[in-house]
């Protein structure tokens, strides 16, 4: 039997800019079972839009005292080198790539897996449509605040599992 250990993660921007995080969620499993969170609210020192915060509903008051991005880095850092990433689109690695560069800070070696593709391949159903993290996570009965990044990221961690029992694949060969 093969390990069952990786990272869930997920973010939240201020605004459509994807360098704007305002909001970093970390959840490792271990052996297929949670067994350390972490989130922090980020000043991303930019304006809030209102949709970003109709969705998540993040504001600037929330943020006013957070840490910046360069602040918290080394500590994000660790934990995205510690084990193989999950993350549910492309959304959440993009927005890592920019905001280190925004910051003109090295992005450290992390190897990604994004679980919409997973889902894609493990559920036909879900290959064209429906592979958004709400509706995955109703139709596997997987119950979270959406839009919270440190929920999204066990969610997403959730789903890697359900699709590793399913398809009968291992992480190692999804990855």
């Amino acid at each position: 039997k093969q390990p069952i250990d990786f990272t869930g993660f997920d973010v939240e921007t201020a605004n459509p800019q994807l360098s704007s995080i305002c909001q970093v969620g970390i959840v490792q499993f271990f052996e297929g079972k949670v067994v350390h969170r972490w989130k922090s609210y980020v000043n991303p020192n930019d304006y809030f839009d209102f949709r970003n915060t109709s969705i998540h509903g993040i504001n600037e008051s929330d943020v006013q005292d957070a840490p910046t991005f360069p602040e918290i880095a080394s500590q994000l850092h660790g934990y995205l080198t510690a084990s193989p990433i999950c993350h549910h689109m492309p959304f959440d690695r993009t927005s890592i790539h920019m905001v280190h560069k925004k910051h003109d800070i090295d992005v450290p070696e992390i190897q990604w897996l994004d679980t919409a593709r997973v889902v894609r391949r493990t559920w036909l159903d879900r290959s064209r449509s429906g592979y958004g993290l709400g509706p995955v996570a109703e139709m596997l009965g997987i119950t979270f605040n959406h839009h919270d990044a440190e929920e999204d990221a066990r969610a997403a961690g959730e789903i890697l599992l359900h699709a590793i029992s399913q398809s009968g694949i291992s992480l190692s060969e999804w990855l």
